[in-house]
């Protein structure tokens, strides 16, 4: 059995003419032979694959051709026969990589200073030079600079950014481009001439794009396709092979976006997900297609990187999106595709990119002239108000009882004027976080709102101190702040607007104020004080410097998040300090954040171990009965 040599090597170029995909490269090289402009030292750099050792070795045999041809070399003298045959001794190989020391370079030189026994140069190719070190660069200095007049440097690297900038200032550098998804089709289907293997173009154009630019990666693919799939490459055994999401999946996906029908794109990426693929192969595929179906839809069609059918099928499905839609859906998939490394649950991000996307597609379907809009049923049978933003509930409640108000003078200037009232005693409404007094009764009246009579109060059952346990939740909205329900604006029993205010003013001369507030709660402080201090500790300094004025409670925190936990129940608080005290009607809690508290607290330990004895007497026995160090 003859031993198989891969094609990467079996059919590695042997002529400038064979170099795929660096024709700006080749011709230079090739002019400056044929007009003997030899620089002592070239810089070949680029990405892996494309030819930069090949290049190399294909010049080195041209400088030393006894025929050359047009710049190419002969590869019938015995230079040139021994130069394929492996024995030239004009070529020397470095593998920088492993020989990146001083003394490696020293040995370098010494191999300099020898004349070429056959031939007119002595070429030196150095592999992936970058990996040299600093000191070795600076040894190598001098002898690339100016070398003997038979020796001739090629240095090749894929990262020249590492290389020193006095190294690159000695060398003519050459930039080797990536190979061309057409140019590297062209090459496998010359292969696959050769080893009379018949290849689809949507094979190989599968194969050249995974390659990324690099001839020896598509070499190395085609080898393997051919292992698994015999005589013959079809599209489908070729992705099966190189373990890569086929074209169809996403042309499938594209279909079903457009058509909005977001279900079924989400069986086909759970589909995608089950054959092993990564969520973040399918969203960075899926944008790639999208962007190449935005450049088939116009002049920018030679940026679509296929070649033969490949780029049909998407020109005829480019004419199906509008761009709108495709700026939309790269938009979405790019910003997706940012975030999947960190977030914790990458499948549903991807699931619901594409169901924005299918929002873009039944926004796309439903387009229809202005003059066509059908407006729906439901929008006729239940109209909606338009209702502010409930951040501001106290001027939303404002505008609609200034629009009852003047319904009813409407209404009132239709109808005989009659005696008007004396005005009574001040009615109570709440403004802002303290409870004035406004205009009398009577004047309520005299604008045409009836206000209910004041009914009377009756004692509350006091709550047992033990049961009461403010816990964080959220406070519930209190009957003063909305006196008007969101249904009776949407229909039913409809009120009129005169109902409505007369209502939103009853409800309001509803609250009462305790005469004697500020005095209950200033008698039970201590008792409230004590109850924090076993249920919630961290809220007994606020309520220890508390002070009452009327009904309004005032408490100095130290931070803003303990105050936003006591606005957020605030309610809670307010309950709390009425069962306590035994106050009747509104208690008000305002709250300051004064942060230098924070400075008055102990800092030693001193200091912090008296702190902690005057909150708590017991801590000083259990120090004793344990036998403790204080310090």
């Amino acid at each position: 059995m003859e031993n198989f040599i891969v094609s990467a090597r079996k059919y590695r170029p042997a002529t400038f003419a064979s170099v795929v995909g660096q024709r700006h490269i080749t011709s230079t090289l090739k002019n400056a032979i044929e007009r003997g402009q030899l620089a002592h030292a070239y810089l070949f750099c680029g990405p892996r694959g494309v030819g930069k050792t090949t290049c190399a070795r294909i010049f080195a045999k041209a400088i030393n051709c006894l025929n050359p041809q047009a710049g190419e070399a002969c590869n019938e003298c015995e230079s040139c026969r021994s130069f394929n045959e492996g024995r030239s001794l004009n070529v020397h190989e470095l593998d920088a990589a492993s020989n990146n020391s001083v003394d490696d370079i020293r040995n370098l030189i010494d191999q300099v200073r020898i004349i070429p026994q056959q031939g007119s140069y002595s070429v030196f190719v150095i592999d992936e030079v970058h990996m040299l070190s600093a000191a070795a660069f600076n040894a190598f200095l001098k002898t690339l600079e100016e070398p003997p007049r038979h020796a001739i440097f090629i240095l090749a690297t894929t990262e020249k950014h590492k290389i020193i900038p006095t190294i690159l200032s000695r060398c003519q550098i050459y930039d080797f481009n990536r190979i061309k998804v057409e140019d590297g089709v062209e090459y496998l289907r010359y292969i696959a001439t050769k080893e009379g293997v018949e290849a689809d173009d949507e094979a190989l154009n599968l194969i050249a794009h995974k390659a990324d630019g690099g001839m020896r990666d598509a070499l190395s693919m085609f080898d393997k396709a051919v292992s698994f799939c015999g005589a013959k490459l079809n599209y489908k055994d070729v992705a099966a092979t190189l373990n890569v999401l086929d074209y169809d999946t996403y042309f499938k996906a594209t279909e079903l976006l457009i058509a909005g029908h977001y279900v079924d794109a989400l069986v086909l990426f759970d589909n995608v997900l089950s054959r092993g693929f990564s969520p973040q192969v399918f969203i960075a595929g899926l944008n790639a297609h999208f962007r190449d179906l935005l450049m088939a839809k116009g002049p920018a069609v030679g940026l679509v990187e296929f070649t033969g059918t490949l780029v049909e099928r998407y020109k005829a499905q480019a004419a199906q999106c509008s761009e709108a839609f495709l700026f939309g859906a790269i938009s979405l998939l790019t910003e997706a595709d940012g975030k999947i490394r960190q977030s914790s649950n990458q499948r549903l991000l991807v699931e619901l990119g594409l169901m924005k996307i299918a929002g873009l597609g039944q926004k796309k379907n439903g387009e229809v002239a202005d003059d066509a809009i059908v407006v729906p049923t439901y929008a006729t049978a239940y109209p909606l108000p338009d209702l502010e933003p409930a951040a501001q509930p106290a001027r939303v409640e404002a505008a609609r009882v200034e629009a009852a108000r003047v319904e009813v003078q409407h209404t009132e200037s239709q109808q005989p004027a009659t005696p008007k009232p004396q005005p009574t005693e001040p009615r109570v409404q709440e403004s802002g976080p303290k409870v004035q007094a406004v205009e009398p009764r009577g004047q309520a009246v005299e604008q045409g709102v009836q206000v209910a009579e004041p009914k009377p109060q009756t004692a509350e059952p006091r709550v047992q101190t033990a049961d009461l346990k403010p816990q964080p939740q959220r406070p519930t909205a209190r009957s003063t702040r909305s006196s008007i329900s969101l249904s009776n604006l949407l229909g039913g029993d409809a009120k009129t607007a005169t109902e409505l205010a007369a209502e939103a003013a009853a409800s309001k001369q509803e609250i009462t104020i305790d005469p004697h507030c500020e005095e209950k709660i200033s008698i039970a402080k201590e008792r409230i004080v004590d109850h924090l201090m076993q249920e919630r500790r961290r809220f007994v300094e606020p309520f220890q410097s508390m002070t009452v004025e009327g009904n309004v409670v005032r408490l100095t925190v130290a931070s803003k998040d303990l105050y936003n936990e006591i606005m957020r129940d605030k309610s809670e608080w307010q309950r709390f300090l009425a069962a306590e005290s035994g106050a009747q009607g509104l208690i008000e809690i305002e709250v300051i954040v004064n942060e230098a508290i924070r400075v008055a607290r102990p800092i030693t330990l001193e200091d912090r171990l008296r702190h902690l004895v005057g909150r708590n007497e017991r801590l000083t026995e259990m120090i004793e009965r344990l036998a403790l160090d204080a310090e």
